[in-house]
C-alpha cells in the first residue's frame, strides 16, 4: 500500500476536532502501516488549536499546522498537502460531517483504476444531512457548474476526496480552488470518478459559509475556471516505431 496522508482544514471546530481525529485514527490504524494525519488550523478563535496540540500526546501520527491569520479553506488544504509525505491524499472537512468509514473503499477504487488514468475519487453526498436551503443552493450551484464546466461530477463541494499528491501539485493554485478540484484534475488530463458517501448532521458549531458569500465568489471563480479550462490543451502523443524497426 502507498503511504497515506489525511489533510483536514479546521476553523473554530472545538466541538468536533477531537472526536473526528480519533475516528480517523481508529479507522486508519488497522488498515495502513504508513499514514499520517495533518490538521491545518486556520487561525481559529476558539480552543481548536489547543485541543489539537493536546491530542498529539495520544495520537503521535497527528501533526498540526497553525496559521497566524485566517486564509481560507483552499490555502489551508494547499499548506497541508504541500507538507504531506503521503503518495495518496485524503481530504475531509473539519466539521465531522464526512464519514471516515468511506475512505477505505475510495482508496481501493483509486488504486484499482490507476491503469485507467483515474487520478481522483470524489465523494458524492447523495443524501445530505443539511437544511433544505443549503441542499437547494448546493444543488443549484452544482447544476450551473456542471453545465458550464462539463466536469461530470454531481457533488464537487464534498470535502471527502482521495487523490494522488502529485496530481494536486500539478494543478494551478488560486483561492477557492477547492470547489473546482475535479474539473482542474480533468483539465490536466486525469479522470475523476464519483462515489456515493455518507453525510452526517453537524453536531457542534455552525457552517462557516453563507449562501450569499458562496454566490458572490462562486460566479467570479466559475468564470475564471471556465477560462482556464478553455486555454489548456492536453497533448496526445503518437507511438513512434522503435530503433531498428
Amino acid at each position: 500500500m502507498p503511504s497515506l496522508s489525511f489533510v483536514i482544514p479546521m476553523h473554530n471546530e472545538a466541538g468536533n476536532c477531537v472526536s473526528l481525529i480519533e475516528e480517523v485514527n481508529a479507522m486508519a490504524a488497522p488498515r495502513w502501516e504508513d499514514y499520517e494525519i495533518l490538521c491545518v488550523d486556520d487561525a481559529s478563535t476558539d480552543n481548536t488549536l489547543a485541543l489539537l496540540q493536546e491530542l498529539r500526546r495520544s495520537i503521535p501520527r497527528l501533526a498540526v499546522i497553525a496559521f497566524a491569520a485566517n486564509c481560507g479553506q483552499s490555502t489551508a488544504l494547499c499548506a497541508g498537502i504541500r507538507s504531506a509525505r503521503g503518495e495518496l491524499i485524503v481530504t475531509l472537512d473539519g466539521d465531522g460531517q464526512n464519514d471516515p468509514a468511506d475512505v477505505p473503499a475510495m482508496v481501493e477504487l483509486l488504486l484499482q483504476k490507476k491503469g485507467d488514468n483515474v487520478r481522483m475519487i470524489a465523494g458524492w453526498r447523495k443524501k445530505r444531512k443539511d437544511t433544505f436551503w443549503r441542499r437547494l443552493s448546493s444543488k443549484t450551484a452544482n447544476a450551473v457548474r456542471g453545465f458550464l464546466l462539463r466536469d461530470n461530477t454531481p457533488d464537487t463541494g464534498c470535502g471527502l476526496k482521495v487523490f494522488y499528491r502529485q496530481t494536486f501539485m500539478d494543478l494551478p493554485w488560486f483561492d477557492h480552488m477547492h470547489r473546482f478540484l475535479p474539473c482542474l484534475v480533468q483539465r490536466g488530463g486525469g479522470r475523476v470518478l464519483s462515489m456515493e458517501v455518507h453525510h452526517r448532521p453537524r453536531q457542534h458549531g455552525t457552517s462557516h459559509y453563507g449562501t450569499l458569500d458562496r454566490l458572490r465568489v462562486g460566479v467570479v471563480d466559475l468564470l475564471g475556471v471556465a477560462w482556464l479550462q478553455r486555454r489548456y490543451k492536453v497533448p496526445v502523443l503518437r507511438e513512434l516505431p522503435g530503433a531498428g524497426t
